[in-house]
């Protein structure tokens, strides 16, 4: 993706060195904004500049999408980037709720056997005030992303987003939002990607016959004699896009995941309302490189780009059901080649002596 690299190279000549705002993360060079636009008909856009992890793409959207709160089945698919973030949630909050000390590997061990433990409940409340003491799963994150996305003051906001898809397409309101400030306190970590923005776009009949013609394998000319061919055969009345907004951008390691991340969950939610998926728009904010990766990024500059993969989704879908029952066996990447692996430190916040 030419569009990655020109963001990369944009930073490293225009970015200015910060300090971090969270304790124990390294400076960064940083822009205040940037922006990148993904049409989806000219491929999956999944980085070939590095080789990626595709699968634990899919594995953390489905988590979201599933409203899911605890590591364990990231853990159980070797999708280990929540792992160090689990962990410090851990040490921050539970140990000091009574949580025994334990090491990483102990933690991760823990949650692979869905173990369970009892702290001080801290916030006993008038109708149970002799509750003193609640379960922590090990693995919980508590009220991140799958929770807000699913539950949001009591909100299914991605239901929501399909019923209104299928029921007023034309609506401005087809939004997901993960920033919610009264659950702060009650997250691992506040999102980063925090809004998403579905907006769509008539196709025209000469687009609706040209779709039917290249799906349906059927002459062009009898559904120029008759339209109703269209109906019938459910051709798709519109284009699917998708806005979103990122407010704190990891570039070398985060953005290329959140990049593909959004892009499949665009097809995922055309598929559902029988649209087409077509241009995805990244927006970030506090736009960044770690100094710690510059010299690798650097290196991944110098790569020339492969031509895009394609992702399909082998699987008919209709409904939030039908998307939340998906298991990665339905996706299928094709054509993905890359550049080897590259390294890159993961900062969250966890300090040398915490992780023992």
């Amino acid at each position: 993706m030419k569009q990655y690299i020109n963001l990369v190279n944009n930073i490293l000549k225009n970015g200015v060195e910060k300090e971090s705002g969270r304790a124990n993360m390294p400076n960064t060079l940083e822009i205040s904004k940037s922006s990148i636009k993904m049409d989806l008909k000219n491929g999956f856009p999944l980085l070939t500049t590095k080789k990626m992890y595709w699968k634990g793409i899919v594995h953390e959207l489905l988590w979201f999408l599933r409203g899911d709160t605890n590591i364990k089945y990231l853990v159980n698919n070797n999708v280990n980037i929540w792992n160090d973030d689990a962990y410090r949630w851990y040490n921050d909050k539970y140990v000091k709720l009574g949580a025994p000390i334990i090491s990483f590997d102990e933690f991760i061990d823990n949650v692979k056997r869905g173990k369970k433990t009892k702290v001080n409940n801290p916030n006993p409340t008038k109708e149970h005030p002799y509750e003193r003491y609640v379960t922590y799963t090990y693995g919980d994150l508590d009220k991140v992303y799958g929770y807000q996305w699913r539950n949001q003051n009591g909100i299914d906001q991605v239901k929501d987003v399909i019923d209104g898809l299928k029921n007023n397409p034309y609506s401005r309101y087809h939004i997901i939002n993960a920033w919610n400030k009264s659950d702060f306190n009650n997250m691992a970590l506040p999102p980063c990607h925090l809004l998403y923005h579905f907006i769509v776009r008539p196709l025209t009949k000469k687009e609706r016959i040209k779709y039917a013609v290249k799906e349906l394998k059927l002459p062009k000319m009898l559904f120029e004699t008759n339209l109703d061919l269209l109906e019938t055969n459910n051709i798709p009345k519109f284009y699917l896009d998708l806005n979103m907004y990122q407010r704190s951008c990891d570039v070398a390691l985060g953005v290329p995941y959140n990049l593909a991340s959004m892009s499949l969950l665009l097809m995922l939610m055309a598929k559902a309302c029988n649209m087409i998926p077509s241009v995805a728009i990244w927006i970030g904010g506090c736009t960044h490189i770690y100094l710690n990766h510059i010299e690798n990024i650097k290196n991944q500059t110098k790569r020339k780009p492969f031509e895009l993969p394609k992702m399909k989704i082998n699987k008919n879908l209709n409904t939030l059901e039908d998307i939340t029952n998906l298991t990665i066996d339905d996706f299928e990447l094709v054509n993905y080649q890359s550049h080897s692996k590259i390294n890159f430190e993961l900062f969250v916040g966890l300090s040398k002596d915490q992780k023992k």
